[in-house]
C-alpha cells in the first residue's frame, strides 16, 4: 500500500479457497505510518490503560479478568467488517486503530471480512437494509480486504491474519445452524437486544433475516476461537449485544472464557454524532472522498473536539498531544492541533505522498502558496467541490467569468467588484474587469482559479 510493499495476507490453507490464497493488488494508499512506529510499544499489561486514556474503551466484559488475560501473553483477537458499502469510513477507522494498538502491544489480530454477514446485514436503528446482489457484496468484500490490509502488519510475531466468514458459513446447512448453534440461543434474550426491541416496537418491525444476524456473529466468534484460539472481540459500542452473544456461545458450547471490549460512539462536544461531511460519510476510498476533501474535513474540527480526536484518531504520544493541547489554549487561531490531526490521519489513510500533495494544494488555495506549482491532478482534486463554469478561451473576460460562476448577477456589478480590488485570478489581484482570460492565465488542465473576497473561490475552465 502506498510506498511500502504489500505484506502477504495469511489464510488457513486447509479451509480457504485458492481464490483467496493471495492478496490482490491494492489501489489504496494508507499504510503503517511513522507515528505508529514511533509510538512507544505498550507492554501487554498496560494496553488497557493506553486505550482508556485515548478514549477508546467503552464497555467490556469483566475488566480485571480482561487485564489478566491480556497480561498472560499474546492474545488472538478479532474485529469484523461487513461489506455493506464499497468502502470503509471513519467509524471503521476507529476499529482499525484499536487493532493496531493491540498489535503494537504484541497481540495477534484477525481481521474478519463479513462475506456472509454482509449478505444479511445487521439491524439498523430504523428501517430494513436493502439486500445487495451476491456479486456486489463479493466485490465490496474485496475492496474492504484491500483497505484493511494497509493498516496492519502481516509479518512478525504478532502477524495479522485476514479471514472471511463466508468460508465457514456457506458450508453450514440450515439444519446444521439450527441444531449446532441455534439451540443455544434463547428467543427472550434475543428479543431484549436494544436494537431488536426498538425495531419490533416500530411500525416497520424486523425481518427474521436481520433478527438472525446475531446468531451468525456469535458463530463467527466460536469459529475463530476453535480455529485460531481467538479469545477477544473488539468493535463499536452498538455491537455490544451481538458481541456478548459470542462470549456466551463459546462458554456454553466449549466451556471456555472469552472477552469483548467496545469503543464509544464518537460524538462532538455538543453531543451530536461525529463524522458527516456535506457530501455524506467520511470515506477512506479516495474515489469516494478525495484526499484533499478528507484532509479539509479533519482540518475543520472544532477546538472543543480536536484534543480528544488527536487521542482517538492518531498515534501521537501523550507528550506531543499535551503540547498541542497547550497550543489550543494559548494560540487557537494558529490551529496547530487541527493541522497535526489532519496530517496524521491523512498520512495514515492515504500515505505521505498524498499528504504532501494536499498540503501544497491547501497552501496554494488558502495560505498564499504558488497555485502555479500544482499539477493538474492536485488542482482538480483540491477544487473538486468548488463552483465552476466553462467559458471560451480568449473571448470571456474577468467580468464574464464572475457572472458565469455565480459570484455576480451582471457585468456592471462585476466591474464594481473588480475595481474595488475584490477579485483575484490565480491568487493575483486584478483591476481590469474587461481583460480577456487568455492562455497565459491557464493553470494545468486549462483551469483558472477565481476568487472574490477571501473565502469565495470558483474554478473557470477555458474551453
Amino acid at each position: 500500500c502506498g510506498a511500502r510493499a504489500r505484506r502477504p495476507v495469511q489464510v488457513d490453507p486447509a479451509r480457504a479457497s485458492s481464490r483467496r490464497a493471495r492478496p490482490r493488488a491494492s489501489r489504496y494508499t494508507g499504510h503503517v505510518t511513522d507515528d505508529m512506529k514511533r509510538l512507544g510499544r505498550p507492554t501487554v499489561t498496560d494496553i488497557i490503560d493506553e486505550l482508556q486514556w485515548r478514549g477508546l474503551l467503552a464497555q467490556h466484559t469483566d475488566l480485571a479478568a480482561l487485564r489478566e488475560h491480556l497480561a498472560s501473553g499474546p492474545v488472538t483477537f478479532y474485529c469484523g467488517y461487513d461489506p455493506t458499502a464499497p468502502s470503509l469510513h471513519h467509524g471503521h477507522l476507529v476499529q482499525l486503530i484499536v487493532m493496531r494498538h493491540l498489535q503494537l502491544a504484541g497481540h495477534k489480530p484477525l481481521a474478519l471480512v463479513g462475506g456472509a454477514t454482509g449478505q444479511i446485514g445487521d439491524p439498523r436503528q430504523s428501517g430494513e437494509r436493502q439486500l445487495q446482489p451476491t456479486g456486489v457484496v463479493e466485490g465490496w468484500a474485496r475492496k474492504l480486504r484491500d483497505q484493511i490490509s494497509c493498516f496492519l502488519d502481516f509479518e512478525g510475531p504478532a502477524a495479522a491474519r485476514m479471514v472471511n466468514n463466508l468460508d465457514w458459513t456457506q458450508q453450514m446447512s440450515a439444519i446444521d445452524l439450527l441444531r449446532t448453534i441455534g439451540k443455544y440461543f434463547r428467543v427472550g434474550t434475543m428479543l431484549n437486544k436494544d436494537i431488536v426491541a426498538r425495531r419490533i416496537a416500530s411500525d416497520e418491525g424486523i425481518s427474521y433475516t436481520e433478527f438472525s444476524y446475531q446468531v451468525l456473529q456469535a458463530n463467527d466468534f466460536l469459529e475463530l476461537y476453535r480455529r485460531y484460539g481467538c479469545t477477544l472481540e473488539t468493535g463499536g459500542n452498538d455491537q455490544w449485544g451481538n458481541m456478548v452473544g459470542g462470549v456466551d456461545l463459546i462458554h456454553k458450547v466449549d466451556g471456555a472464557d472469552a472477552h469483548v471490549m467496545t469503543t464509544p460512539i464518537i460524538t462532538k462536544a455538543d453531543g451530536t454524532k461525529f463524522g458527516k461531511s456535506e457530501g455524506g460519510a467520511i470515506w477512506l476510498d479516495p474515489q469516494m472522498m478525495t484526499p484533499y476533501a478528507f484532509y479539509q474535513f479533519w482540518l475543520q474540527v472544532a477546538d472543543e473536539d480536536v484534543v480528544r480526536f488527536l487521542k482517538i484518531f492518531t498515534f501521537l504520544d501523550r507528550a506531543r498531544i499535551e503540547e498541542l493541547e497547550a497550543e489550543v489554549a494559548e494560540r487557537p487561531h494558529q490551529r496547530a492541533a487541527q493541522k497535526a490531526l489532519a496530517a496524521a490521519v491523512t498520512a495514515m489513510v492515504h500515505g505521505d505522498q498524498e499528504l504532501a500533495r494536499v498540503q501544497a494544494a491547501t497552501k496554494a488555495l488558502w495560505g498564499g502558496g504558488d497555485i502555479k506549482e500544482l499539477d493538474e491532478a492536485s488542482l482538480r482534486a483540491a477544487t473538486a467541490d468548488l463552483p465552476r463554469a466553462s467559458v471560451p478561451l480568449g473571448e470571456a473576460t474577468v467580468a464574464d467569468a464572475l457572472v458565469a460562476v455565480g459570484f455576480e448577477r451582471g457585468k456592471s456589478a462585476a466591474r464594481r467588484t473588480v475595481a474595488s480590488g475584490g477579485v483575484s485570478v490565480n491568487n493575483v489581484k486584478v483591476y481590469d474587469a474587461d481583460a480577456p482570460l487568455s492562455e497565459s492565465d491557464a493553470l494545468p488542465g486549462s483551469l483558472v482559479l477565481l476568487r472574490k473576497g477571501r473565502k469565495n473561490l470558483a474554478v473557470v475552465e477555458l474551453a
